[in-house]
């Protein structure tokens, strides 16, 4: 199976291929490290599940001329093209006639392995056929005794796969995308994984030191070995790409890292609490939670937003009643600042932007305008209804509801990720998160954007965030609602705030914390 490349193509359509095959190539100066430590188990044999483009064999090979020991290679890919690459690599077809042409997930070698070294395809949940996910749903079973939440994408079985097939005192080291252990699924996944295999190490990379300049995804390499699990861990930050320090370091067997590593030693339960990727959080702060004082929904999904996210001049020409159209708001770069108004909105129209949300009930179509019904016909034609969240609706043409939120917001943190006051009344799309105050009344409202609006506000966004490539940090509602606010800006809001009742907010309702003030 393909796996990550180093340099994204020019061409869309052959980037869109890459992101389908899951093919992002490792650079040299981390495929070596990666090799380095699986073979310091003493294996003389290297298996790659996902061997690509030969990229860990020709490490392999860089590692055995630097040494003296004299490797093997055997692996599994399922694209026939990628081996072709291997041989331009400098691989000979003999350090490849141990490669079958095999899935290693769905169909995995019948021997155990001693030394796994991998990158796996990243090919995320949506890609996959709900044939595929049902036979990744029976795997996980077997091997963990329990399903994992259905957004975990291809590369997490590969890991899976790996592990089952790991000899005793076996070592692997697989390079994955950080969702691995910030998606919904990663505390089911590691709580196995560490109660089952020792974690040696976990090596993340600061956005100047990607492994993947380009590519949307923030690298993270787990090195384990099938030994009796310890409550400590090693974890180390590149700072500095291509050099030689990360592959002397595990040579060294993680003694005297170079000015470009820094590595902490971690207890385990901190990092499975604070997250693999994240770095490691000293003591529990004291500070409250957003969640204390609002609740967090994601905006609302159109499924079409050219057909329902509308431009004035747009809802015009189609005659749309203007009862059912109302302001919104859909992409994060058309709101500049940090305060959504009238004034932003007639920006936007002046500048033939979409404004207007396309909002039907459940009336049915014949006692609906005839613009609107020849308009809703028109969307039938472009086959708008057999759309897959689209075609779940009842009937296929109404729209999400949300109260009109006080506050946004915009959570990707490559786009300025930031809180934003909505006096506009807008509708949020998917751009956006809604924030809802627990109280709303105005001068709670108002003193909870004055914490908000503080800068300091998101300085904890990486402790809840999903991390990407160039340091882009997502945030789904339920994480933001986990967002520590610092005391001090919640104290000097003035908000109504009590750490009896912040204590006991995890088992009230929305509607006692309401009562309470919260």
């Amino acid at each position: 199976m393909p796996k990550y490349h180093q340099k994204l193509p020019s061409a869309g359509a052959e980037r869109e291929s890459l992101r389908v095959k899951g093919q992002f190539w490792t650079p040299d100066w981390v495929a070596e490290a990666m090799v380095a430590y699986a073979i310091s188990g003493g294996s003389k044999e290297i298996f790659d599940p996902a061997v690509g483009a030969g990229i860990f064999f020709k490490a392999a090979k860089t590692i055995a001329a630097e040494t003296g020991i004299n490797l093997k290679f055997a692996g599994r890919e399922i694209d026939q093209q990628a081996l072709e690459q291997a041989k331009g690599n400098g691989l000979s077809e003999e350090d490849l006639s141990k490669v079958s042409i095999a899935d290693f997930v769905l169909d995995p070698p019948k021997n155990i392995l001693s030394a796994i070294v991998c990158n796996p395809p990243y090919i995320r949940h949506h890609r996959l056929s709900s044939e595929v996910k049902a036979k990744l749903k029976k795997l996980s079973i077997d091997i963990i005794g329990t399903t994992l939440d259905g957004r975990a994408g291809f590369h997490v079985y590969f890991l899976l796969r790996a592990l089952q097939l790991l000899a005793k005192d076996g070592r692997l080291a697989f390079i994955m995308p950080a969702d691995t252990c910030e998606g919904i699924f990663s505390s089911t996944l590691w709580k196995w994984i560490t109660e089952t295999y020792k974690l040696d190490a976990v090596i993340t990379f600061s956005p100047e030191a990607s492994p993947f300049p380009g590519v949307d995804t923030n690298a993270v390499i787990f090195l384990i070995q099938n030994d009796r699990p310890i409550d400590k861990f090693l974890w180390a930050r590149c700072i500095q790409a291509d050099t030689d320090e990360l592959k002397a370091w595990v040579t060294a067997v993680f003694q005297l890292p170079g000015e470009s590593l820094s590595v902490h030693q971690r207890n385990l339960s901190e990092g499975l609490s604070t997250g693999f990727s994240r770095p490691p959080v000293e003591n529990e702060s004291d500070d409250p939670t957003l969640g204390e004082f609002a609740k967090v929904m994601r905006g609302i999904a159109t499924g079409a937003n050219e057909f329902f996210f509308l431009t004035k001049t747009r809802a015009e020409e189609i005659g749309i009643p203007y009862k059912y159209l109302l302001p919104a708001i859909g992409r994060t770069r058309d709101v500049s600042g940090n305060v959504i108004d009238s004034n932003t909105i007639k920006a936007l129209d002046e500048a033939g932007k979409p404004t207007l949300l396309f909002s039907l009930d459940n009336t049915p179509s014949d006692q609906l305008p005839k613009t609107l019904r020849e308009y809703l016909k028109r969307g039938e034609e472009l086959g708008l209804h057999k759309r897959s969240l689209i075609s779940t609706r009842r009937p296929w043409y109404k729209m999400e509801v949300r109260p009109v939120p006080p506050f946004l917001f915009a959570y990707l943190g490559r786009r300025n990720a930031r809180f934003i006051r909505n006096q506009a009344g807008a509708m949020p799309l998917t751009g956006f998160l809604c924030v809802y105050a627990r109280n709303n009344s105005p001068q709670f409202i108002s003193q909870l954007w004055t914490i908000l609006s503080n800068p300091a506000a998101i300085n904890n966004l990486s402790l809840v965030g999903k991390s990407y490539g160039g340091g882009a940090i997502k945030v789904e509602p339920r994480s933001l609602e986990r967002l520590r606010l610092p005391l001090k800006i919640v104290l000097e809001s003035g908000i109504q705030y009590n750490k009896e009742i912040r204590n006991q907010s995890s088992t009230l309702g929305a509607s006692q914390l309401s009562l309470l003030g919260m």
